[in-house]
Formats: C-alpha cells, structure tokens, sequence
C-alpha cells in the first residue's frame, strides 16, 4: 500500500488543489468550508504522505500524475470543483468566484 492509498477523498482533492497553486483561502472557497479546516486536511495529507511543506506536497503530486492521480487510486471521486477552471496546472488557471471574476492562483501557508 502506497502512502497516498491512505487519504482521505477530502485530503486528495486539497493536495490536488495545491498542486493547482490555490493558497488556502482559494481552498476554503472552493471547499466552502474555512481556512482552519484546509490546514486540518494539509495537515493530516502531510503525516500520511512523509512531506513538510506545500512545495513537496505539490511535487508529491505531480509526481504520481498531477490532476489524474485520484484516478489511478481507482476512487474516482473527484471532480473538478465548481468555479474552478478545468485548465488545471496550465499557466493562467485560477480559481473564479461567485460573481464570475476570475482570480490568480498562488502560493500560500499550510
């Protein structure tokens, strides 16, 4: 069983949206749910996967197939998040709000 077996559906839609560049207020709006609960979710991703920081976390990512890797788990339980530009990963791709503006993914804390 590979570490990334043990997340949660939760924890591979936030580490996949880090891989994206959303800081965790992006998340948290994606998520509809609060900042403290994306650092809950990072967290734990974090001890399950062996990684410190968001950097690793993302590289973790790409590393097993980028916006796909849900898929090769076989959970298929991820969709793209309402808002969110398919585009995933491209340069430009950002998150857009209820009002239909568009913002700039970037870094952000765990």
């Amino acid at each position: 069983m590979q570490p990334r077996d043990r997340l949660t559906a939760k924890e591979i839609q936030v580490a996949t949206l880090v891989w994206q560049g959303l800081t965790n207020k992006d998340i948290a709006r994606v998520l509809i749910t609060s900042e403290q609960v994306v650092k809950n979710y990072l967290r734990t991703a974090f001890d399950k996967l062996g990684v410190w920081t968001r950097l690793e976390l993302a590289l973790y990512v790409a590393s097993h197939g980028g916006a796909n890797w849900h898929v090769q788990l076989g959970n298929g339980l991820l969709s793209v998040a309402p808002g969110w530009n398919a585009a995933a990963g491209e340069e430009g791709a950002g998150y857009v709000d209820g009002k239909g503006k568009a913002t700039a993914a970037s870094g952000g804390t765990p």
